[in-house]
């Protein structure tokens, strides 16, 4: 039987140092090697089947290279699983693997914080706390435990880094979208419930519209639950009110479906009649709808790649959270156009 393949084998095979070796394979950052010699060395480490000693990397730095994820119900949603997808790219190109929780969004504080018990007793270097959407969130009491990242929240209580879309941008650039296609009476369809996305929409909405010089505080909004139904509601109030707007800024797109089934039974054509905006980029609903809905995406994967990066970063600089915490960082919310804006009456 071939003996275990060692360090020195691989230095002997690439005709360098046991501490040259050591440092390519073990990326040590300060290291002054060639980009030639650390080719060599990982060629040889390849050849021969070495690699490095995970055990004992972990006892030497007193971490595992396991990262946590706590998500809230994200693992089982297709559009907001990006944000695992954009964690776990990140996590892997810094050497370490992630770990995956999925908890409710209406769990108690007791079951949620048994879930990040379940990843401190594995010892992971950090978690990553995501929710399903923007929202304050009280985050379980042992999250202060290990460095943590909240993804998509941000802390009622004690602070943490956290990671937010731009919503008040988004909101801004879907109403500039229909602007620009010359409509100047818009409504706006929202959320009902209290949330900071709901507020941050909403602010957008009137704001664009009073910078482009129009009556932002008295253009049409009606509210409703944030699905298919709540958006057919709110769009046949908007639609068969005195005045109606030539198109609709919605909240999500699941109301902008809704919006969709009220225009066809008033008899309007989309985009012909009506304009419409969505927000979020479900693509199984957006890019389905007839005609294809123009929406703002919300960065799900690169909200988790970027939390991945800051929680790696306060792993391998500190022991702890340490220092002031910032404000949430705010990723933009692109356009994704489509078919569903045209200008008015055409």
């Amino acid at each position: 039987m071939r003996k275990n393949v060692g360090i020195r084998d691989v230095a002997l095979a690439a005709g360098v140092s046991v501490t040259t070796v050591s440092h390519v394979l073990n990326d040590v950052a300060h290291a002054r090697i060639s980009t030639e010699t650390r080719d060599k060395v990982r060629s040889a480490a390849r050849q021969l089947g070495y690699g490095p000693n995970r055990l004992a990397q972990a006892l030497r730095s007193r971490r595992t290279g396991i990262l946590g994820l706590v998500s809230e119900n994200i693992a089982t949603t297709p559009h907001a699983g990006r944000i695992i997808l954009g964690a776990d790219d990140a996590a892997r190109a810094r050497g370490y693997t992630l770990m995956v929780i999925n908890t409710s969004g209406t769990a108690s504080p007791a079951s949620r914080k048994a879930d990040v018990e379940t990843l401190l007793e594995r010892q992971v270097d950090g978690i990553l706390y995501a929710t399903m959407y923007h929202r304050t969130v009280d985050a379980p009491v042992n999250l202060c435990k290990v460095p943590s990242v909240l993804v998509g929240a941000v802390s009622a209580g004690e602070g943490f880094p956290s990671v937010v879309p731009d919503e008040y941008a988004g909101a801004r650039t879907a109403v500039e979208t229909l602007l620009a296609a010359g409509h100047t009476r818009i409504g706006f369809i929202n959320n009902a419930a209290a949330a900071p996305s709901t507020r941050a929409r909403l602010c957008g909405f009137r704001g664009t519209l009073t910078g482009a010089g129009l009556d932002g505080g008295t253009a049409p909004v009606e509210a409703a639950s944030p699905d298919a139904k709540g958006g057919y509601e709110a769009a046949r109030r908007i639609l068969e009110g005195a005045n109606p707007p030539s198109a609709l800024f919605c909240y999500n797109d699941r109301m902008a479906m809704g919006a969709y089934r009220a225009a066809a039974e008033l008899g309007l054509a989309i985009p012909g009649d009506l304009s419409v905006v969505g927000f979020d980029d479900q693509e199984l609903i957006a890019a389905n709808l007839h005609p294809g809905l123009t929406t703002v995406a919300l960065p799900h994967y690169e909200m988790g790649s970027w939390a991945a990066e800051r929680l790696i970063e306060t792993v391998e600089g500190t022991t702890g959270q340490g220092g002031a915490v910032p404000e949430p960082v705010l990723l933009g919310c692109p356009l994704v156009p489509r078919g569903s804006v045209a200008g008015p009456g055409i």
